[in-house]
């Protein structure tokens, strides 16, 4: 049975990962701060601003390393250089979750896989980085997975606007930016997909249509019954602006192509009513 190393198993992204792959696969995570992990064999301490990554590698030898990290920027970049030496050398490969981030520079149209990166913020410019590390590998070696905005039923998202609605505090939207999203449920699909087909190189893992921030965050208040919400519309530019990655080369199958209003089902509908 294929092993999985899922690095940042305690998060968000990481833990529903996790989930999604254990039943197939011999899968263990890592966890840092998260005590609910302590007692599970699955999952190992790991503090990569303070150790190194090898004692896990040679203890795990995986086949597939997923990186699903956070941390100080400098650590995440040391962290993801060892990971690269190691795919290098041994029978493994490196699954990379960036963002669209890499792409805030741009402003006009939606990016695809293989247009120029370009950042105008830190995190984008730290994803860019660990994304050029990586290509420096065969290609045969990584996936680079770059995802918009994660949302679902329970994601950090969804928590934040309910802090907000607690506290009285209005929700900060973007009527002229022009978004695609994901959910938790739909990215560990497309990612199952890809890891059980054994597909490499570049994929945009958005939703395959487009809504504008202030509409979907509209459509998401009503679904989710928040009508005390308050919206406050911010207005960065006066034109139309796109954060958006759409597939144009490495498109995966129709039945896992999304769009908008399935994410937002997913971020409202118990599992048991989809």
């Amino acid at each position: 049975m294929k092993r999985i190393l899922i690095l940042g198993a305690s998060g968000f992204i990481g833990n529903a990962l996790y989930k999604e792959l254990y039943p197939y696969y011999a899968t263990f995570g890592t966890y840092f701060s998260s005590k609910q992990f302590k007692n599970n064999k699955q999952f190992y301490h790991f503090d990569h601003g303070q150790e190194g990554v090898e004692r896990l590698l040679k203890k795990i030898k995986p086949k597939l390393i997923i990186s699903a990290i956070r941390g100080p920027f400098e650590d995440q970049i040391d962290l993801h250089r060892q990971l690269i030496e190691y795919v290098e050398l041994f029978d493994c490969r490196l699954l990379f979750l960036s963002s669209s981030n890499v792409y805030d520079a741009f402003h006009h149209y939606p990016s695809y896989e293989f247009d120029k990166t370009l950042s105008e913020s830190v995190y984008g410019r730290l994803k860019i980085q660990i994304e050029n590390d990586i290509m420096r590998l065969a290609p045969s070696k990584y996936v680079i997975a770059r995802l918009p905005m994660v949302y679902g039923r329970h994601s950090p998202r969804i928590k934040e606007i309910e802090s907000l609605i607690a506290a009285k505090e209005p929700l900060e939207v973007f009527p002229n930016t022009i978004i695609n999203l994901t959910s938790d449920r739909k990215l560990t699909q497309q990612i199952h997909y890809i890891i059980n087909h054994k597909l490499t190189g570049i994929f945009h893992l958005g939703s395959k249509d487009l809504i504008t921030h202030f509409d979907f965050h509209k459509r998401l208040a009503s679904k989710r019954g928040w009508t005390n919400l308050v919206f406050k519309q911010v207005f960065t530019t006066n034109d139309m602006r796109y954060i958006a990655v759409l597939p144009k080369e490495n498109k995966l199958p129709p039945h896992l192509m999304f769009t908008c209003d399935e994410i937002l089902e997913d971020s409202y509908l118990p599992i048991s009513d989809r």
